[in-house]
């Protein structure tokens, strides 16, 4: 049996284990001092990890906007509002339509460029006099009033690409469902395809050299494939086969109209 001790000895052991290096006092549960401390780490319980963001599919959401729009104003909102392509951080305007939505022909180029992007409408600067040049010549303007004379003027993207480089295939995914309700809404009669993007996106493939002046069906409609004007630009020598694909348009027009 241990001998009782008094409050003056009681003082002089605890100050005598504190000279020895004692910080702690014994709790009810002894703590084994000599092992792992990794080993006592596991014993703990860990703290729940966050639940992963859940990642959001960019196609299916520009499709669920794109449906909801029940007229051309409302998809020129939904495209707006559209907040998963990096592009629209860059761009300075979102860049819809240009001419008259009753026309019989719609004409789809690529993206804008720095002109459009600025301006807030497709087809301007030197391409875009071009091309109300080459359609004036067989009696086409995107100012007419008369759907029979008209132009309505589109972009596959809405934003203007860093430095005008081409689109990746991602930003031309997300942004098509736009594209394929833009052309639902205004039910053109014949789509012009405009540019190498323009025929990616809706032909599936590249190759405009190729493809231009046979025409297709795209969207349950049919579809000539042109040279962009910018390429024009920069080579006069096709104009020639611009010529005819136009004459090509033209004459479809005409057929339509008996």
């Amino acid at each position: 049996m241990m001998p009782q001790m008094d409050t003056g000895e009681l003082h002089a052991l605890l100050a005598w284990q504190v000279e020895l290096g004692a910080t702690e006092a014994i709790g009810d549960t002894p703590i084994n001092r000599y092992a792992s401390p990794m080993r006592l780490e596991a014993a703990a319980p860990a703290p729940a990890e966050p639940a992963p963001a859940e990642e959001v599919d960019p196609v299916a959401v520009a499709t669920e906007a794109a449906a909801g729009a029940r007229d051309l104003a409302g998809l020129s909102a939904a495209m707006a509002a559209f907040t998963h392509c990096e592009l629209k951080r860059g761009a300075q305007n979102t860049v819809f339509a240009d001419g008259n939505p009753a026309a019989r022909v719609m004409v789809i180029g690529e993206a804008p460029g720095r002109e459009e992007d600025l301006a807030g409408r497709p087809f301007v600067g030197a391409a875009g006099r071009l091309l109300d040049r080459m359609f004036a010549a067989i009696g086409l303007d995107r100012t007419a009033e008369d759907a029979a004379q008209a132009l309505y003027i589109t972009n596959v993207l809405p934003w203007r690409p860093p430095q005008n480089r081409d689109p990746d295939p991602d930003e031309i995914a997300m942004l098509l469902p736009f594209l394929r309700r833009h052309v639902e809404l205004a039910q053109p009669e014949v789509l012009v395809c405009m540019g190498n993007i323009s025929c990616l996106a809706l032909f599936g493939r590249k190759g405009v050299t190729r493809l231009r002046g046979r025409w297709a069906e795209v969207l349950g409609r049919p579809a000539l494939p042109m040279f962009h004007p910018a390429y024009l630009l920069r080579t006069p020598a096709a104009k020639r086969e611009a010529w005819a694909d136009l004459l090509s348009l033209q004459a479809r027009l005409r057929e339509g109209q008996r």
